[in-house]
């Protein structure tokens, strides 16, 4: 028996896209939670090729003032990716690259640390047939505290004529 509308894999996805001019300042985009485990950071030490001690040795960390293992500083960062959250899904086929990134670390995240990113619309540059879109990232743990922040740019089409 034949599909009356039969599936069509381009149009499995999140939503219609929403184009640079959909976009206001102020328009927060959440990323999901996520607990910084041992494997998290082993799997960081392994890609990343830093293998300093702070990174992975318990007593070498309590010895200097620390009360766990201290996470890799871009290990903090990349917790702020957009693909993890939604504002990739919500652009869709407007997304045409991810330009640049900053980061500040404020304070020590720690093995055990729950993290909590969001990126915030807060600039839109617009030019003839594209803009770049500028996300501010902060990333709180589960005390609260501002942990990181930083800045995201994107480059997105506008709306086809």
């Amino acid at each position: 028996m034949a599909e009356a509308n039969p599936f069509r894999p381009e149009e499995h996805r999140f939503g219609p896209t929403h184009w640079f001019e959909d976009l206001t300042v102020g328009q927060k985009f959440y990323i999901n939670s996520r607990t910084q485990t041992e494997s998290m950071f082993a799997a960081f030490q392994l890609a990343s090729g830093d293998n300093h001690p702070i990174h992975y040795d318990r007593e070498y960390c309590r010895a200097r003032g620390h009360r766990d293992m201290l996470a890799h500083g871009l290990q903090v960062a990349i917790q702020g990716a957009a693909g993890a959250g939604i504002f990739p899904h919500v652009i869709g086929d407007s997304l045409i690259g991810f330009l640049e990134q900053s980061s500040r670390f404020l304070k020590p995240v720690y093995c055990g640390d729950t993290l909590y990113p969001m990126l915030e619309v807060s600039e839109l540059k617009a030019g003839r047939t594209t803009g770049v879109v500028t996300m501010k990232l902060t990333i709180h743990n589960q005390s609260g505290t501002l942990v990181c922040d930083g800045e995201h740019k994107y480059l997105v089409k506008k709306r086809p004529q």
